[in-house]
């Protein structure tokens, strides 16, 4: 188990180096890699396209929450519910309550939705090859195991490092959008 220790100490250790960003810097690299991300073609595609509510130092999205609502594009965020997340449909920002751990979820009126072209998903650091340090809790890679959706990981180019403990269960990320530029995994 010396990589789930190791995991936890570089996730603490970027979780504080993230939380230093200033608000400036986090602002402006959102924006950048909201641009970025339309360089995707499959983001740029797509109809449904799943993703998170943004907190802390975490990578901006309410940018493009607002952007795929006034592409009417179908969104999707997700709702944690027992130890997995299950994404629902939002056509607004009034469909959202605070959730479990604080964050801006779907309300229980909002319909789930199963099928994305896209899903964006939240990282504290990365790998160029895909690997993804996440919150610990595995509930993304829970939730990519069985998925056939382009995956996405939004990141400052700070959190890009040259490797990442992995474990059986994780699953690799296809695309990474940073303030940067794009970067392909596959």
């Amino acid at each position: 188990m010396a990589g789930n220790s190791d995991k936890s100490s570089l996730r603490r250790l970027w979780l504080e180096k993230r939380d230093s960003f200033s608000a400036d810097f986090i602002e402006i690299a959102s924006k950048k890699i909201q641009k970025n991300l339309k360089k995707i073609e499959q983001y740029h595609a797509a109809d449904t396209i799943a993703c998170y509510y943004s907190i802390g130092g975490e990578v901006k999205t309410h940018g493009i929450l607002q952007e795929v609502l006034s592409d009417g594009k179908a969104l999707a965020l997700p709702r944690v519910e027992g130890d997995g997340l299950v994404f629902c449909n939002v056509r607004k920002f009034e469909d959202l309550e605070r959730g479990e751990f604080g964050i801006m979820e779907p309300k229980e009126s909002c319909q789930p939705v199963t099928e994305f072209d896209v899903i964006l998903v939240p990282a504290v650091a990365m790998t160029r090859e895909g690997q993804r340090l996440g919150y610990g809790r595995g509930f993304y890679d829970k939730f990519l195991a069985d998925r056939k959706s382009t995956t996405i990981a939004l990141a400052y180019s700070k959190t890009i490092l040259k490797n990442i403990p992995t474990s059986k269960n994780d699953i690799r990320i296809q695309w990474i959008a940073t303030e940067d530029g794009v970067i392909s995994t596959l």
